[in-house]
């Protein structure tokens, strides 16, 4: 792989190289996650949608939404009729206060686990998880965290399974104090969701250091701060 190769391989944005028929010829790193959560013909789609008239480049600006991703642009381009390309520019996921979290040094999977619980006591709602079982203890003020973890859960309280993720955030990181830490989130999503207990989430949210990004799912974004 030449130096340019591995610019492309380890960008943080997408890249996808499309056959005419819209087979993948190529792509980077980010783009294989990326397609866990839009399928090749919706990416080939768009695309050809974005391409310029003739052959050359093609900058657009536009908000997409994939799972987990956001795009504010896109650049499309080709050079033949028997490929062409597909980039798309990530905007910042979330922010995080510039205060360093403090707390003390706890095992995630035991406090989530603790939340389900508690909310399966006299409930029929199935609690489904899909954990990475790599994220290591972080330092978090855990009693806020138990108390917005629990408030989600109750936004979710008239279905019949809740999911919970909790998965390492790749090539995302935040600064404290010239450190730099890398993020993992805690996702929960369900069917159905109570607007009035979110509104209950985004005030309790915001007098505590966590920021939770709030959409059909809602997600917890969390620094890995271990020391």
């Amino acid at each position: 792989m030449t130096f340019e190769q591995q610019w492309i391989e380890y960008d943080y944005n997408p890249f996808v190289l499309f056959s005419s028929n819209g087979k993948i010829l190529s792509l980077n790193a980010e783009a294989q996650f990326l397609l866990g959560a839009v399928t090749t013909e919706e990416l080939f789609s768009l695309t050809t949608t974005y391409a310029n008239v003739t052959f050359g480049f093609k900058t657009t600006f536009i908000e997409l939404e994939f799972g987990r991703y956001r795009f504010f642009a896109l650049t499309v381009g080709y050079e033949n009729d028997d490929a062409i390309g597909i980039k798309l520019y990530q905007a910042p996921s979330f922010k995080l206060n510039n205060q360093k979290p403090v707390g003390e040094l706890v095992n995630i999977y035991t406090l989530v686990d603790l939340c389900m619980l508690t909310h399966s006591i006299n409930s029929k709602i199935f609690f489904e998880k899909d954990f990475d079982p790599t994220i290591p203890e972080v330092i978090i003020d855990s009693n806020n965290f138990i108390k917005i973890l629990n408030k989600i859960y109750s936004c979710y309280e008239n279905n019949e399974k809740i999911v919970t993720k909790i998965f390492y955030r790749v090539g995302e990181h935040i600064k404290f104090e010239n450190k730099k830490y890398s993020i993992f989130s805690i996702e929960i999503s369900s069917k159905n969701i109570d607007k009035e207990r979110v509104n209950e989430l985004k005030a309790l949210a915001a007098n505590t250091n966590f920021y939770i990004d709030i959409q059909k799912k809602i997600t917890i974004n969390i620094p890995m701060i271990t020391s």
